[in-house]
């Protein structure tokens, strides 16, 4: 049994064009929406690369992050990012590369972001139980992915240009 209906997928992705146009309240909404949609995504971020870190853009969950920016050399979003695949586990506890959130998590999805072949972001996904994500998530968030790439790519302009 797949964790996502294909129909409540396709619905999901059909409704979620409108999205505030500021990219960082867009980021923040559509973690929202997957939290909403999908009960077993506890908490959902999506991070986006600039330079080698890869920094928090939106999120929703029952509490904030520590790790607002990762290093590309670092964790399963680091993982994700360097190798430009979806990085599932199982069991974070006992993968030494899991950078601990929170307590209460059990696995995590990351979907790298793309513009052509370069990763730009990703989406992370923790869950409350072992084994919370199959094919069905990652075929979700990698389409989501790739309709979210225009809004990172809108982030990271709009960020440096605050930064200059």
């Amino acid at each position: 049994m797949s964790n996502v209906d294909p129909a409540a997928a396709q619905r999901f992705l059909a409704t979620r064009t409108a999205l505030p146009s500021k990219p960082g309240e867009a980021l923040t909404e559509i973690s929202r929406r997957l939290r909403a949609d999908f009960a077993h995504y506890n908490w959902v971020g999506v991070y986006v690369l600039e330079g080698k870190e890869l920094v928090l853009g939106g999120w929703d969950g029952k509490e904030a992050t520590e790790h607002v920016r990762i290093p590309v050399e670092r964790g399963l979003c680091g993982q994700a990012a360097r190798e430009g695949r979806t990085v599932t586990v199982g069991d974070v506890t006992s993968n030494p590369d899991y950078l601990a959130c929170f307590p209460y998590t059990r696995s995590e999805i990351v979907v790298p972001i793309f513009s052509g072949t370069e990763v730009i972001g990703e989406i992370d996904i923790d869950g409350d139980r072992r084994n919370a994500y199959d094919a069905s998530d990652r075929d979700l968030l990698e389409a989501l992915a790739t309709r979210l790439a225009p809004t990172v790519l809108a982030f990271q302009r709009e960020s440096s240009g605050r930064s200059r």
